[in-house]
């Protein structure tokens, strides 16, 4: 019998009963059809953590409009009803396995792996580091085009209107991806944001756009449906970035945040159980807790149960997200459960698309 007795314990996440403090990280998989509609395979991937015991799945992100949130070719969207409605029969499945499924919605900006069309941003900054070859991109990122406060309003219009059909088709929540380098982040970060407008400046400003989408979010979808947001401080192009003024940007982002009714705060760090800063001991998660007041998913290099365990006992986060680990093992809460050993990751045979250990022929 399993030893990880926090690891294993119930939590409530807003309206949300979970079995367990295990969920699925958000992951991109790029296995979706051409024009963004969730597919079969999708469903048996995602049905697949079900079962193994993950006690909510967190999708990878789903581009919220279909003028210019697009990162990855084959990215699955919710910015209409018929990609909407393709996620349905993979919510049904999930919650035919006993799951809680959230979407996960997220706007590129800058970071567009393909030219579909021209990409936006907060300032016309080009974005550090090169395009990800594993989902497509090739080369330099192309210089975005600075955003107007009137594309920013319907970039906020467009979050709560996908969050509202996330909502119609059956998802249990949703979660605002302002993480790793996408359109949010770009706005709360200090180089990517040259901005001298309401949305521009102090960190108070740079956080603006997002606590916005949190709050035109919960005036779509009600006071009871589970909202989140994923903050991280490094980026895909960019994984050593640290907040400019430590501790003081995280009270100030945390406690933004905390203002417009998420039901939770998702940090994501290389390391979740490390420091977040050079001068203080506490890792981002803990600054969440501390700050924020809220329940917190802590997510970065907690595939080891153990790990795990003793981030969630410490009293750092009250939820863990599992990545990569959970790609070699889609039961890692069953075999955590049970004391039986888990698979290491291996990139040699899980691809970013939606492909687990057990589906590859070794």
């Amino acid at each position: 019998m399993s030893s990880y007795s926090k690891l294993m314990s119930t939590f409530q996440l807003g309206s949300l009963q979970l079995p367990n403090r295990a969920a699925l990280s958000p992951m991109t998989r790029t296995s979706a059809e051409p024009n963004g509609l969730a597919n079969d395979r999708m469903a048996s991937y995602y049905t697949r953590f079900a079962k193994g015991g993950f006690g909510l799945i967190i999708t990878e992100g789903l581009y919220s409009d279909s003028i210019n949130s697009q990162s990855y070719i084959n990215q699955p969207g919710i910015a209409n009803d018929d990609q909407a409605e393709s996620w349905r029969p993979v919510v049904n499945s999930v919650h035919h396995e006993g799951g809680r499924i959230i979407a996960q919605l997220m706007h590129a900006g800058a970071l567009v792996q393909h030219d579909r069309f021209m990409p936006i941003a907060p300032s016309a900054v080009k974005p550090v580091g090169t395009m990800l070859v594993d989902h497509g991109g090739s080369g330099e990122f192309a210089v975005p085009r600075s955003m107007t406060i009137s594309e920013i309003r319907q970039v906020i219009d467009n979050y709560a209107l996908a969050a509202l059909r996330a909502k119609q088709v059956g998802f249990d929540g949703v979660e605002v991806h302002a993480a790793n380098g996408y359109l949010l982040d770009q706005f709360i970060t200090d180089y990517t944001n040259l901005r001298t407008d309401e949305y521009g400046g102090s960190t108070k400003r740079r956080i603006r756009i997002v606590v916005e989408v949190l709050e035109a979010i919960r005036a779509a979808v009600g006071p009871d449906f589970t909202v989140g947001v994923r903050i991280s401080q490094g980026k895909v192009n960019d994984f050593y970035h640290k907040w400019a003024n430590g501790i003081d940007d995280a009270q100030i982002i945390f406690e933004k945040l905390s203002t417009a009714s998420p039901t939770y705060i998702h940090t994501t760090e290389y390391k979740a159980f490390a420091s977040a800063f050079a001068d203080g001991d506490l890792t981002l998660a803990k600054l969440a807790v501390k700050y924020g007041r809220l329940p917190v998913i802590a997510n970065g290099k907690l595939g080891e149960p153990e790990t795990a365990e003793q981030l969630l006992t410490a009293g750092d986060a009250n939820l863990v997200a599992i990545g990569t680990s959970a790609l070699a093992n889609p039961d890692w809460v069953n075999k955590a459960k049970d004391g039986i050993a888990l698979y290491s990751f291996d990139h040699q045979f899980l691809h970013p698309m939606a492909t687990l250990r057990e589906d590859e022929v070794i």
